[in-house]
């Protein structure tokens, strides 16, 4: 019996999956695979000069026949995740899955580091996810199911120079991850983390040549940095039922880096 596409069950089919931070790089990324797998995808974007690729990913979603909608919203500010939250429970009526990948880094030294450079650092990438997670786990707790995964790094693992503010606003993410894990589990709702190494988006461009690359390259025991897709494909898997025994972890995506 030949077996085709329309013959395999989707991970995905028919959950509804918010993606923050999904522009470009790996959330744009997570977004295609999760849609490529049956999921209807509500995602976000912050700036006025991302809304062209949004509105054209949006549009690559739809296209692969899922329903899909992009929300401009600031994951940074609790007000603006509260309105994404329920423009998206009105438009899609529940939430299965969400992804917290909206991030930046304002690299530094300590000595030079302003309080206004830390505070940027850990307001986007930790309190984003606090709000976030707050907004959803209420139509996952109705529902007795949902998958939370948070985008860690492995700099919040093994730490860097230069990067105080960005460790440990990606450490406070494991922790927060676990100890949500531990306050849902009852209700079937798992939360996870990823931590990803070094990845090739626009955020890492600065890395991709010369003499810097092929330092950070030495360093890694699979010789060479990921692709956002390595990092989507770990989030399909910790946001579906594959990975229906685990939460409370932190998957590391870093060929290695950290051993």
């Amino acid at each position: 019996m030949l077996i085709t596409n329309t013959n395999i069950m989707k991970l995905l089919e028919g959950k509804v999956a918010i993606v923050t931070g999904a522009a470009r790089g790996i959330g744009e990324a997570i977004a295609i695979k999760f849609a490529e797998q049956g999921a209807n995808v509500a995602f976000s974007y912050v700036s006025d000069s991302s809304e062209e690729k949004a509105a054209a990913l949006e549009s690559k979603l739809t296209a692969l026949g899922v329903k899909a909608k992009a929300y401009k919203s600031n994951a940074a500010d609790f007000a603006q995740c509260e309105a994404f939250v329920t423009d998206v429970l009105k438009e899609f009526g529940t939430v299965d899955i969400c992804v917290n990948n909206a991030g930046i880094s304002k690299d530094n030294l300590l000595l030079r580091m302003t309080p206004e450079q830390w505070n940027d650092v850990i307001q986007v990438n930790l309190n984003s996810v606090f709000y976030m997670t707050k907004q959803v786990i209420r139509p996952m707790m109705k529902a007795k199911s949902g998958s939370i995964i948070n985008m860690s790094s492995i700099i919040g693992e093994i730490g860097n120079a230069g990067q105080s503010s960005y460790a440990a606003s990606k450490a406070g993410i494991i922790g927060f991850t676990k100890s949500v894990a531990k306050e849902l589990g009852s209700r079937n709702i798992r939360c996870n983390a990823i931590a990803p190494g070094f990845v090739e988006t626009d955020m890492t461009s600065y890395l991709k040549d010369g003499e810097g690359a092929d330092k950070y390259k030495a360093g890694i025991p699979l010789g060479k940095f990921a692709s956002p897709e390595d990092i989507a494909n770990a989030t399909l898997f910790l946001a579906s039922d594959m990975s229906s025994y685990i939460t409370g972890q932190t998957l590391s995506v870093c060929g290695g880096l950290n051993i």
